[in-house]
């Protein structure tokens, strides 16, 4: 699994377009729901996932408790990483960073911060390679 991180419209799509060959993107900007990955991930292909914040976002409307949330979506990471090795496939995720700037004022923004923060750390911690991309560089952290 390839982890790509950084901020909003820093060039993360485009680290992965000059990076990989046959993609198959799973966006939640395009109103794919985080459970549907499953239908593209194809022998042979690069399962591209992009729009974590947006499932985070969806998942604390329903759920008030964080741990549990942090659970489903460790075992949604660990589920890719099976993925990989049974299917044929390489997974990269798309994260956008959140922890840098103003912290919000409204609880449940807090939340999504918080969340975001723990489920890029979680990735980190699972992913072969990680990568850190701000203003169309790439850095290449493991």
């Amino acid at each position: 699994m390839h982890c790509v991180i950084g901020g909003a419209y820093a060039g993360k799509r485009d680290a992965v377009r000059a990076r990989y060959d046959a993609l198959a993107w799973h966006s939640a900007y395009a109103g794919a729901e985080l459970e549907d990955w499953k239908k593209r991930a194809l022998p042979g292909t690069t399962l591209v996932l992009e729009g974590w914040e947006q499932w985070l976002a969806t998942a604390l409307a329903d759920n008030g408790d964080d741990d549990r949330l942090r659970q489903r979506f460790t075992e949604t990471l660990d589920a890719l990483i099976s993925a990989e090795r049974e299917r044929d496939l390489r997974v990269v995720l798309i994260l956008l960073e959140m922890g840098r700037g103003i912290v919000p004022i409204a609880a449940i923004d807090r939340r999504l911060r918080d969340l975001a923060g723990w489920l890029a750390q979680d990735a980190s911690e699972r992913a072969e390679w990680v990568s850190y991309v701000w203003h169309g560089l790439v850095k290449d952290l493991r």
